[in-house]
């Protein structure tokens, strides 16, 4: 396993296995360990790169979170790892900027994998969640409890307060921080809510793709059928019945199933 917190340009990246290389790519809150339930078996046949998205994770905070922004960190790093060509996998915020990279770099991806997102404007349905962010009092906390209690006031489920508080961490004095940048986070949440666009000049993504939806999950819907085909003429479905947005961790021998027999093909 190889690692890398390099400074900015680069992301924070994860390596494992060999082969082919495939690209995961976390969403809204995440890291790269979000994945690792798909990473590791994904490494007994291809290499894997798992990345931080700017502002997650162990990755550089900077201003800017549209999707072509986004889109040249990950170009940056797959060209500083000598990758000219991957298959991408992307959950939620990582599934656009996987569409993202497939609409302006067509020649960079192999194939695409999108669990759980639509290439279509969300509305803004995060705004509480970042707004119990950022009324927790770290200097309250002197440990993840009591973070969780700060929370609990603005979101009720204790499973995405336990996702949401991965955030936190603390150093040797035993201080806590947050590791994402909740300040450049919330200026670019709405870029985040938006669509892929795709540059005047470019068309449709035209290689292999697949959708993975939950299939108790809004996120992709019936009328979502004509966004996705007019970008993505080449794609196809699959659903995972008793599963909701986090599919890959609710259904994870479903999920990696689904995605190795697709990438056999």
């Amino acid at each position: 396993m190889a690692s890398s917190s390099l400074q900015p340009p680069f992301l924070n990246y994860q390596q494992l296995g060999q082969g082919s290389p495939i690209l995961l790519i976390h969403g809204l809150f995440g890291s790269l360990e979000n994945l690792n339930m798909v990473a590791k078996p994904l490494s007994e046949h291809f290499q894997v790169i798992s990345i931080d998205v700017r502002n997650h994770g162990d990755s550089f905070h900077h201003e800017g979170m549209s999707y072509s922004t986004l889109v040249q960190d990950v170009i940056t790093l797959l060209d500083h790892l000598d990758i000219e060509r991957c298959t991408i996998l992307g959950h939620s915020m990582g599934g656009k900027i996987a569409m993202q990279i497939a609409l302006e770099y067509p020649e960079r991806v192999e194939k695409l994998i999108i669990a759980d997102i639509a290439p279509i404007n969300y509305p803004p349905h995060h705004l509480e969640i970042i707004k119990g962010l950022q009324a927790i009092d770290l200097s309250l906390v002197s440990k993840r409890s009591d973070a969780d209690k700060q929370l609990s006031a603005y979101v009720d489920n204790l499973g995405v307060r336990q996702f949401l508080l991965r955030n936190i961490t603390s150093n040797k004095q035993g201080e806590f921080f947050f590791k994402c940048s909740l300040e450049y986070i919330s200026k670019g949440y709405q870029q985040i809510m938006l669509a892929n666009m795709q540059p005047a000049d470019k068309g449709a993504y035209q290689g292999d793709t697949l959708f993975v939806k939950g299939g108790n999950s809004d996120y992709i819907l019936a009328e979502h059928r004509d966004d996705i085909a007019t970008l993505f003429p080449n794609s196809k479905a699959k659903i995972i019945q008793g599963a909701g947005h986090w599919l890959h961790a609710e259904k994870t021998v479903a999920f990696n199933k689904i995605v190795l027999n697709y990438l056999a093909n």
